[in-house]
């Protein structure tokens, strides 16, 4: 399970360091391949190629034609197939960084099965302290 956040930097040519303790994970539990992609957020989405694989095949066989042929386009359109080089990090392509208006500084989210990568303005909006209302509604929903 991909849990917690961390503060990154991009390198120049568009390379993030995956966190050690992330790493160990993949390694762990579904090697060092992953596949890098978007979604509907202005975030890169990150998956191991195992997850990625099932995704694929969920979208292969919905029902609904439209939203299967959409999601192709985007979801698995977008998607790069990459591994974790030696040093520990990974090459973000540059129409994924351009979506998700990443520049230098990124914000690392687990997400249970994937981790997704935010640029740190974009993050800082969407999930600062203006939002507690949002988020006091989302954990009433929680039994804990």
């Amino acid at each position: 399970m991909f849990a917690g956040s961390h503060l990154l930097t991009i390198d120049d040519k568009g390379r993030l360091a995956i966190p050690s303790r992330f790493r160990q994970q993949l390694s762990d539990e579904h090697g060092t391949q992953l596949f890098i992609t978007r979604a509907y957020n202005p975030c890169i989405e990150v998956y191991p190629a195992p997850v990625f694989r099932e995704l694929a095949e969920q979208i292969q066989n919905l029902d609904n034609r439209a939203a299967a042929d959409k999601l192709k386009e985007v979801f698995i359109g977008h998607a790069v197939e990459t591994e974790i080089d030696k040093q520990g990090r990974v090459l973000l392509p540059q129409i994924l960084r351009r979506h998700a208006r990443l520049e230098t500084n990124a914000v690392l989210v687990g997400q249970i099965t994937r981790f997704d990568i935010w640029s740190e303005d974009v993050w800082t909006q969407r999930f600062g302290e203006g939002n507690a209302d949002e988020l006091a509604a989302a954990f009433t929903l929680l039994k804990r």
